[in-house]
């Protein structure tokens, strides 16, 4: 098979790298950013979730590294621990597969763990540097390691770095660089804030869209009405009619998921859980848990949507539906990724209608259904049963309309008026033009 990489200029030992990591085809992102990259251009890179864009800048960065100058050549920041530590792993992958152990460096820097063990590993300086923005800050500012000879930058998720506040951070390490420094920005979302901040530090960059789809179409929404029914019992029930691999249940905050996940391990489920709460000892145990099969549903918060990157995700469940459409496409993305098959359930309330017309316009196609018994059921859409609740409605008021109000009223006289009622309403029904 012809390696389409190869029509790329990369180095013999990258390419080489590219074989063992069994990469043949770029994916649109990586065809439309990494030639530019290459070069030393900056790049706004936008797409989907599991679009591969951290090896977009990974393989072009590495291509260029010099092993001879022992300085800071690279800084990658990523908005949470859990993701640094991800890029970090891809890092070392690299270097293992070059054999470049001896000669090529690499650092992670984030919080959870010994700020005084961190700095002194950096007396070294490595050419690589990836971490969390304000655990790289901290270092800088402290002087364990200088910055300033980093020819590159990369803000990976920089919309969650500007969810999260952290974009504070990343400003005050990018007046600590050079100013004619490579910048490459990833993210799923670009919100006019962002634009603000990359006009203030790029000057024409190469922007890339990929927008073939909102989410993968190998990706099938599921919707379930949750009204006047008990989220976990509901869970409880589906989960006897999927057997996933690994599912990932969302919640829209800590007490929800922490309340949820108590219930479902009651009723005998293996759950972990996922949020913000958690400390960095019970993240990081929760984690290495996750990778070793200890679990088959993790109930997480957003921040877990967009922080981590969970192998093996069957299936998303929805708990509640988040408040803004963009969470529900980070949420669907932790599944069918890399051209697997993946299922989005969410339970949904009369309430979340608008957010469901909000992603069908955006063109993700919903399908309805129940469990009953452990079984799938397709119901009627959202829109069908409103309708009919509506003619319903329509047709009891125009049968009211034609009762024969009594002159006197007598005993039972309310009884009468119903019974004529629904007597009307059958006629109409069975002759709707009349």
């Amino acid at each position: 098979m012809d390696n389409q990489f190869n029509q790329l200029s990369f180095h013999p030992v990258i390419k080489e790298v590219i074989n063992q990591l069994a990469f043949h085809e770029p994916t649109p992102i990586q065809q439309q950013a990494m030639p530019s990259i290459l070069q030393g251009t900056s790049v706004i890179g936008q797409s989907q979730t599991g679009s591969g864009k951290t090896h977009t800048y990974l393989l072009p960065l590495f291509n260029r590294l010099d092993a001879a100058k022992q300085e800071v050549q690279f800084v990658i920041t990523a908005p949470t621990r859990e993701l640094a530590s991800q890029i970090y792993d891809e890092v070392k992958t690299i270097i293992q597969k070059a054999e470049k152990a001896d000669e090529w460096s690499a650092k992670l820097l984030v919080g959870g763990t010994d700020r005084q063990k961190m700095l002194d590993k950096l007396k070294k300086p490595p050419h690589i540097i990836v971490g969390t923005p304000g655990r790289i800050l901290d270092a800088v500012k402290s002087g364990a390691v200088s910055i300033y000879s980093s020819s590159a930058f990369v803000i990976d998720e920089a919309d969650l770095s500007l969810e999260l506040g952290l974009i504070q951070d990343i400003d005050q390490l990018l007046i600590r660089t050079k100013e004619d420094l490579q910048i490459l920005a990833f993210s799923a979302t670009i919100p006019e804030q962002l634009e603000h901040f990359y006009r203030k530090y790029m000057e024409n960059p190469l922007r890339v869209k990929i927008n073939d789809s909102l989410l993968p179409e190998t990706l099938e929404h599921r919707l379930i009405s949750a009204e006047h029914r008990n989220d976990a019992d509901m869970i409880y029930g589906i989960s006897r009619a999927i057997q996933p691999y690994l599912a990932i249940i969302f919640t829209n905050g800590k007490d929800e998921a922490d309340a949820l996940a108590a219930s479902l391990q009651q009723k005998g489920l293996k759950v972990g859980i996922i949020h913000g709460g958690l400390s960095p000892r019970e993240r990081k145990r929760t984690f290495k848990e996750i990778q070793n099969l200890h679990y088959q549903y993790i109930v997480a918060t957003d921040l877990a949507s967009r922080g981590i990157d969970i192998k093996g995700v069957s299936h998303v469940i929805n708990a509640q539906l988040p408040k803004e459409d963009n969470f529900y496409v980070h949420r669907a993305g932790r599944t069918a990724r890399a051209g697997m098959e993946g299922t989005v359930i969410s339970l949904y309330h009369d309430a979340d209608n608008q957010l469901i017309g909000k992603l069908q316009q955006k063109g993700i196609t919903f399908t309805f259904w129940d469990i009953r018994n452990g079984e799938w059921q397709q119901t009627k859409s959202r829109n069908e049963r409103n309708r009919r609740q509506k003619t319903a409605s329509q047709t009891d008021g125009a049968a009211w309309q034609k009762v024969k109000k009594p002159k006197k009223v007598k005993p039972g006289y309310k009884k009468k008026m119903k019974k004529q009622k629904e007597t009307i309403k059958k006629t109409m029904n069975q002759n709707p033009k009349k």
